[in-house]
């Protein structure tokens, strides 16, 4: 007699194996019959007798519901290789040990011990990599002929290239500076340069006294031009300079009073004094500025005054202001006082003024007050501008807010606390605006929320801090920004083992298409990114398989080629090109 229980069973499987789709019918093969495995102990009589009855049923259901009559079960995959990581290489020293914990300790470590440039982005101007015919450098490389080097500045462009080396001599490469040359090559000596600032073919250098220099980008033209007199080691004896080159001099200097500051757009430059004054004057050789950039109403190539095209002008409407920072864009000019004020001027046609910009007024030829206040409208926040930058159509204003008492506030919480903030304005299509929107036309600054907000605990000074922004460097389409977070740089033979040094973290954005962003990657960002270490082939070197990012590190004294140097690593972004350098 059948069991019900085992013949209900028969038919279930029956019924389920009528519903299998013919794509289901497919993972099975016309075969042999399968083999059924029975346990091994023994069943009883009738128990047994059941068992193969449902059996034969179940067969004959299975046959008239046109399963297949022979079956065979795909073969069980092999069991996956069980491999284990292979143990970390043992440190044999205390420094050794520090290289393989951390990353970001031999990053600094790399910095001191080999110091120099790195440079990537459009190489069609021979300028991130002389030595390649590569068009395009996608990730950062050393440019070998400043390795072991420390330099003062450096200023890339895409067809040339300037830097001051240690003893404050001013080199220049690229195609638009000598198709016949491929290495940085010395042109303006003796002067003690300390920064440099480019126009679209000149470059604009200060040197340690204060004197200002127009020198022209192209080595042709240094040999053709003009060449000024200069002063010889002999008493009272003058020669003619090796270069033609132009000097910036502002007239009307007080006694005591020198320029400290210089930056330069496309066709003009801004100049800062020690009293806090602020002259304007072309700086290219071509154009002369027309877009309201230097600052003086009604200033243009038809109305300029006698003397030479590019004389400083002072911009009056800046008097009884003590300016203490400057920053242009290709066609803006931006200016800070000591009160946390900002004044722009020049172009302003995709809002890089932080003003919304007028298709019948497209620049604004006096230094008009940015309205910071109007941004922390009702946060019962007192806002103080404390750094400004400026590149290409884009502007950034870095603040300081801090918390006060609103009306009929009795006991507010976090009185007197300060808010570091990023803010920007200008186009945004390339990622620029960093706000992690593609903006044409952005008049009113909008907050980068990567860059803003940011607090982190300071062990030595035992308390939260607002973590600011250390350097903002902005090129034609995309920025780099270093943070001021807290590093460390002091670990030494003395310390523990596992103390380690780390430097500032640093984060990229905007515009892409040279590979100038340094992620290895094509894309524009319009939110500000890590990238990955300068030098990755020494993170492999310790078996680290994990992406860890770049950090920069912080100025510090230390021993370089035998002799102690107060260095550190600068990043400058230019058009279409990035470089990060060893500074002192």
């Amino acid at each position: 007699m059948i069991h019900s229980r085992s013949f209900q069973r028969t038919i279930d499987i029956a019924q389920r194996a009528s519903k299998v789709s013919r794509g289901q019918q497919r993972c099975y093969r016309r075969s042999n019959p399968p083999r059924v495995a029975v346990a091994s102990r023994s069943l009883p009589r009738n128990g047994a007798a059941a068992f193969l009855l449902s059996l034969t049923v179940a067969g004959g259901c299975l046959y008239t519901l046109g399963y297949p009559t022979s079956l065979h079960a795909e073969a069980a995959p092999a069991p996956a290789e069980v491999t284990f990581e292979k143990p970390r290489r043992k440190s044999t020293s205390r420094e050794e040990n520090r290289d393989l914990i951390s990353s970001q300790h031999l990053q600094v470590k790399k910095s001191w011990e080999n110091p120099g440039v790195y440079a990537w982005g459009s190489n069609t101007g021979k300028v991130v990599a002389p030595d390649s015919d590569e068009p395009n450098i996608k990730t950062p490389q050393r440019i070998p002929y400043f390795d072991g080097k420390l330099i003062r500045d450096i200023k890339l462009d895409r067809n040339f290239g300037a830097a001051i080396n240690e003893n404050g001599d001013l080199l220049q490469w690229g195609k638009a500076f000598s198709s016949g040359s491929s290495q940085p090559t010395p042109t303006l000596k003796g002067k003690n340069l300390i920064k440099l600032s480019v126009s679209r073919d000149r470059i604009i250098a200060l040197s340690a006294s204060g004197t200002v220099y127009s020198v022209p980008a192209i080595q042709a033209d240094q040999i053709s031009g003009p060449k000024p007199l200069e002063s010889s080691w002999f008493p009272f004896w003058k020669s003619k300079s090796m270069i033609s080159y132009r000097e910036l001099q502002p007239s009307n200097m007080a006694w005591g009073e020198k320029v400290q500051d210089v930056s330069s757009g496309l066709e003009h430059c801004l100049i800062l004094t020690s009293k806090g004054r602020v002259f304007s004057a072309a700086s290219g050789t071509e154009d002369f500025p027309s877009r309201g950039q230097l600052g003086v109403p009604g200033l243009t190539w038809s109305t300029r005054p006698k003397g030479p095209y590019d004389q400083p002008h002072e911009i009056s409407t800046l008097k009884g202001f003590e300016i203490e920072k400057i920053a242009t864009g290709d066609n803006h000019s931006l200016v800070l006082d000591n009160q946390g004020r900002v004044f722009a001027f020049g172009d302003n046609s995709t809002g890089q003024l932080g003003f919304d910009p007028d298709s019948e007024s497209p620049f604004i030829d006096a230094p008009s007050l940015l309205p910071i206040e109007k941004l922390y409208k009702g946060t019962n926040l007192r806002p103080r501008v404390t750094n400004i930058a400026a590149g290409g159509v884009n502007s950034f204003f870095t603040i300081d807010a801090t918390r006060i008492a609103g009306q009929g506030e009795e006991d507010p919480r976090g009185l007197g606390r300060v808010t570091a903030d990023t803010w920007s304005c200008g186009q945004g299509i390339w990622g620029g605006l960093g706000n992690g929107r593609w903006t044409h036309v952005q008049g009113t600054p909008t907050k980068i929320k990567a860059l803003s907000g940011l607090f982190e605990y300071d062990e030595a000074a035992n308390r939260v801090i607002p973590i600011r922004l250390a350097h903002l460097s902005v090129g034609a389409t995309h920025a780099a920004a270093t943070m001021n977070n807290v590093v460390h740089l002091a670990a030494d033979h003395r310390s523990s083992i596992n103390d380690t040094n780390w430097g500032a973290d640093v984060l990229w954005w905007g515009g892409n298409e040279h590979y100038q962003l340094g992620t290895g990657k094509r894309n524009n960002v319009s939110n500000p990114v890590y990238i990955p270490p300068m030098d990755v082939a020494a993170d492999k070197e310790k078996g680290r398989r994990e992406e860890h990012r770049f950090q920069i590190t912080p100025r510090k004294k230390v021993k370089v080629n035998g002799r102690n140097v107060s260095v550190e690593q600068r990043i400058e972004c230019g058009r279409g090109v990035t470089a990060v350098y060893s500074g002192t």
